[in-house]
């Protein structure tokens, strides 16, 4: 329980100690500025628009977006945002004017991607257990909105760079899909999927086609000025909506993303309204009921602060930092960036064209590279189904912030791989000899997942975090584990981090 203001203590002591006691708290976070993460966090680089996404967001701190006729503001400025996303989608190549929601994010977006062309399968007459088809690279969300929704997700398998073909995904069209994803590009392997082809397959059949471009979207319009693209907006006929994420390459705080809709009724099918109880009238455009309108307003005053020039500029910095880096990694012996990558982002996997004793493991490299200060996301290897096992790979996410760091960062790769080259991939295989039930394909209660991961030496103590300070064991675990117990090992892994003993 919280500390009682001590006798004599002021208001502002107070409030002091509290803010001391957070930085506390934060100590062990991971940087968020400085684009020594390569994942997570998207940073300008730009003092003055983390104070301005400060500043508005503070100004909207008691608005609920629950009710935008009670604060109209929120309508106000969820309209410019739409109308800034629907212009880097090219919404003006749409017969009828493209739509929209601001979401908390990514996964929401999807989701209600998801329940819009579920919803509107149904109202057309689709009958039995809809699917979602979609690569195998596409994102987690859509396997999150096929559990919630009671959709089956029909994944297609990629090949060893990560690239779908065409004619495997419209093989996978039936009455029975309500929904095609294809994503711009993907986050694994940021491969930019054939959403032309796709698009035109799923339109002929009345299909709806979503793009995911949660990562990209904000980024590819600006990018693409140098490089030529494969289409994969609105200007694809056939595309019927597109997810871009505000918080990620449009640099405002967590909690901003926007689905576009090619139609006004697949907006209202996302949507959930009952006037069945005996309460306020509820109409949800979005799965959240009250909603913080802070990240909205952040995201607003940062995009009216950029614009496109703004935006220009940041992404030829990112572009900048991502050609050295490319570049640093083709340069190291045992390493090798895993296909084409679209962006400022790629995958890295260890060389397998080449002698063991030169090879580097992508995971062992992560650590080692982590040890010397810049976090980097490990990302296990996948057993597809009628296709290629995909490599254990590592991804990184440029910024930027990175553009001022790349002498270090660049250093920080070489010498993490010069560190473990030729060293063996963890293999924790003969662990399912020591602990059998490791190779057991089901889920796990709370309790039998809590005695596993001590004897596996992860369940911590009421003074120290389980969490590993290195990552590669972990990702040699996924590699052994079947799917549903180790996501039930995972899911009680995490859960623990926030659960304190009880008192005596």
């Amino acid at each position: 329980m919280p500390d009682e203001m001590t006798p004599g203590e002021t208001p502002a002591g107070r409030v002091a100690e509290i803010l001391a006691r957070l930085a506390d708290l934060r100590a062990d976070d991971a940087p968020t500025h400085g684009g020594r993460v390569l994942s997570y966090v998207y940073d300008s680089g730009l003092a003055e628009v983390d104070d301005l996404a400060r500043t508005a967001a503070a100004s909207v701190q008691a608005v609920n977006g629950l009710d935008p006729t009670a604060f109209p503001s929120v309508a106000r400025m969820e309209a410019d945002v739409i109308a800034f996303a629907a212009d880097l989608a090219h919404g003006e190549a749409c017969d009828a004017q493209v739509v929209g929601l601001v979401t908390s994010g990514g996964t929401e977006s999807c989701l209600l991607a998801v329940k819009s062309a579920r919803d509107r399968w149904r109202a057309g007459g689709g009958t039995g257990v809809p699917t979602i088809v979609a690569p195998v690279t596409v994102h987690a969300a859509f396997h999150k909105a096929a559990h919630y929704f009671g959709l089956e997700l029909d994944l297609v398998p990629v090949d060893e760079h990560g690239v779908v073909d065409a004619d495997d995904v419209i093989a996978r069209l039936t009455p029975r899909t309500a929904i095609v994803v294809v994503s711009a590009p993907c986050y694994p392997f940021a491969v930019l999927d054939p959403v032309p082809e796709i698009a035109a397959a799923a339109s002929r059949q009345r299909i709806a086609c979503h793009v995911d471009a949660c990562i990209g979207g904000w980024v590819l319009p600006f990018w693409a000025s140098s490089e030529a693209l494969s289409p994969w907006d609105f200007r694809v006929p056939g595309v019927t909506s597109i997810s871009l994420d505000a918080h990620k390459y449009g640099f405002a705080p967590k909690g901003a993303s926007v689905l576009l809709f090619a139609d006004r009724d697949a907006k209202r099918s996302a949507a959930f309204a009952t006037t069945r109880w005996p309460g306020y009238p509820v109409v949800n455009p979005t799965m959240l009921g009250s909603r913080s309108a802070m990240s909205l307003a952040a995201a607003w005053a940062v995009i009216e602060y950029l614009g496109p020039d703004g935006f220009t500029t940041l992404t030829d910095r990112s572009r900048s930092a991502t050609d050295t880096l490319r570049q640093c990694v083709s340069g190291i012996t045992g390493l090798r960036v895993v296909g084409e990558p679209v962006g400022p982002l790629f995958a890295v996997t260890s060389d397998i064209a080449i002698p063991a004793s030169d090879r580097v493991d992508p995971h062992l490299w992560a650590d080692a590279v982590g040890e010397r200060g810049w976090v980097l996301q490990p990302q296990p290897g996948l057993a597809q189904q009628h296709g290629p096992v995909l490599p254990r790979t590592t991804h990184l996410t440029i910024t930027p912030v990175t553009a001022d760091e790349i002498d270090g960062l660049t250093a920080a790769l070489v010498a993490g791989a010069d560190e473990v080259r030729g060293v063996a991939p963890i293999d924790l295989g003969e662990l399912c000899t020591v602990f059998p039930s490791l190779a057991a394909d089901d889920g796990l209660d709370a309790s039998s997942a809590g005695a596993l991961l001590a004897d596996l030496g992860l369940a911590g103590d009421d003074d120290a975090s389980p969490l590993p300070d290195q990552l590669a064991p972990v990702m040699a675990l996924l590699d052994i584990v079947p799917h549903r117990r180790a996501e039930a090992l995972l899911t009680e892994l995490l859960a623990r981090l926030n659960e304190r003993p009880r008192s005596e």
